[in-house]
């Protein structure tokens, strides 16, 4: 069976180096952020190209601080996708806001940017695009609408880390951006962990102050907060992670580059190319009108495949309050309908991917 994902091959090539990491923190004691953490705060913040970052315990909590942050709560507005996981909406929501929904633009399966400013109302406050499957969104004009009427633009990056729009990392494109350090994320922790970037010292101040019960230093609580810290035995390991995380970006692309070589004669269709960016291949995810029946041929055939993600947002029962209706955002629906994410992990080898091509050649639907 080739698998859709194998954290243990990771975990191989660098056990030394993470079992020195671990006996740092455990030597040291700061088993809630402390110096490991603060470390990997500076060096993913310059490696993303912004001044600063914040970690949290996860991506989830990134966004829920960085809408905090901005000053969004009830009775205002969050515009973003259905196209996504639900974590981007039920941040909006948290915060107190409204989650405002636009469609996906079908050939790059982000934000439509032609859709924004329909949607734009007195009680819009942000506009919030997320980088899906490891691809960025359309962000100039998105840039360009938010600047236009005084809104704030945070980034869901987390599945996009290293990720490039015209020459600029996703994280230093908005005024804020959120990434999650789930396991299975190109940079994953081994448990939960999340992290915001951002240029400005005041989001800065306010997300660490936030994520550590509101106190600007201990027992001084300047504003209600939360139990959002992460733990120093993430941080020290994300600091190795870290360090190869460009050789496994490489690999992805070089896993992508060989699929698109493979697959244009196989009936499905592949990513659409981005010449204004480097994706960097979170997911490696295909189009077929016939998915279901694709993925279990698949399976059949010894290859396993994901799906990310088969319900949009509006249609999920627990966002019925949201007052959408199936048809609502229609590239959207079709792309949750027909999407099928291939294997796609660093240590996969040329041998497997080969296989995978194969295996879509002999099915024919």
């Amino acid at each position: 069976m080739i698998p859709f994902l194998d954290l243990k091959a990771q975990y191989q090539g660098i056990r030394e180096e993470i079992a020195a990491a671990i006996h740092r923190v455990l030597e040291s004691g700061q088993y809630v952020l402390g110096d490991e953490v603060a470390a990997f705060e500076r060096e993913f913040a310059a490696y993303s190209g912004a001044r600063h970052g914040i970690a949290v315990n996860s991506g989830t909590s990134a966004l829920h601080l960085a809408l905090l942050a901005a000053g969004i709560g009830p009775g205002d507005e969050v515009i973003t996708v259905p196209f996504t996981f639900v974590a981007t909406v039920a941040a909006i929501q948290y915060a107190g806001a409204r989650p405002v929904l636009v469609d996906i633009d079908p050939r790059t399966l982000t934000m439509a940017a032609a859709a924004i400013e329909p949607a734009i109302t007195p009680r819009t406050r942000a506009i919030l695009p997320v980088h899906l499957h490891g691809r960025p969104a359309e962000m100039d004009p998105i840039l360009a609408i938010a600047r236009r009427h005084h809104l704030i633009v945070i980034e869901d990056a987390a599945q996009a880390h290293g990720a490039e729009y015209r020459g600029r990392r996703v994280g230093s494109l908005g005024d804020l951006a959120c990434f999650s350090f789930y396991p299975g994320k190109n940079l994953g922790a081994y448990g939960e962990g999340g992290l915001v970037t951002t240029n400005h010292p005041d989001f800065d101040r306010t997300i660490r102050m936030l994520r550590d019960w509101g106190a600007s230093r201990k027992y001084h609580h300047e504003r209600k907060g939360f139990n959002y810290r992460m733990e120093g035995l993430q941080g020290a390991i994300l600091r190795v992670k870290l360090r190869h995380l460009e050789t496994w970006t490489e690999a992805r692309r070089a896993h992508a580059a060989r699929y698109d070589q493979l697959l244009p004669e196989t009936g499905v269709q592949t990513p659409a190319p981005m010449p204004e960016g480097r994706p960097v291949f979170h997911v490696y995810a295909v189009r077929h009108p016939r998915r279901d029946e694709l993925q279990t041929a698949m399976g059949d055939h010894g290859v396993q495949t994901g799906i990310h993600y088969p319900i949009p947002v509006h249609l999920q029962p627990a966002y019925a309050d949201l007052g959408y209706q199936a048809g609502d955002f229609p590239h959207a629906e079709r792309a949750a309908a027909e999407v099928l994410s291939l294997p796609m992990f660093p240590e996969l080898s040329q041998a497997q991917i080969d296989e995978v091509g194969a295996v879509l050649k002999r099915i024919r639907l």
